[in-house]
């Protein structure tokens, strides 16, 4: 099983910051390492994970190689942790000192840009 990472493309951020994280993990993508999905193609993928369509639209989600589910900043943590070049960040943002300060900022944006795209029409 792969790490998969559930986002959504209506977002244009989202879109843009994963369509960045792909081009820097190519190798894993072709290596089917980690994949990234659209959640609007699949709007009922993590219903079995008690999931919504809403909550993937907000924060992204993953599936990860054991089959748990890892939400929000642990998710940019564990891409950037995969990333080259990236690890210093996820080093920083992912210590135990600091993760509970990058959790709470990346689910206020994460609020923020959910209700900008909402406001927006990008559903």
């Amino acid at each position: 099983m792969s790490f998969t990472v559930w986002y959504n493309t209506r977002c244009p951020v989202c879109d843009a910051g994963i369509t960045h994280q792909k081009r820097r993990l190519i190798a894993a993508v072709k290596a089917g390492a980690i994949e990234f999905r659209d959640i609007n193609h699949e709007p009922e993928a993590l219903a079995s994970c008690g999931a919504t369509l809403d909550q993937i639209r907000r924060r992204l989600h993953v599936i990860d190689e054991n089959g748990k589910l890892v939400v929000g900043a642990d998710v940019a943590i564990e891409i950037w942790r995969r990333t080259p070049g990236e690890h210093w960040l996820a080093t920083l943002t992912g210590n135990r000192v600091v993760k509970p300060v990058t959790r709470f900022v990346y689910d206020r944006f994460a609020d923020l840009l959910y209700a900008w795209n909402k406001r927006r029409g990008h559903w």
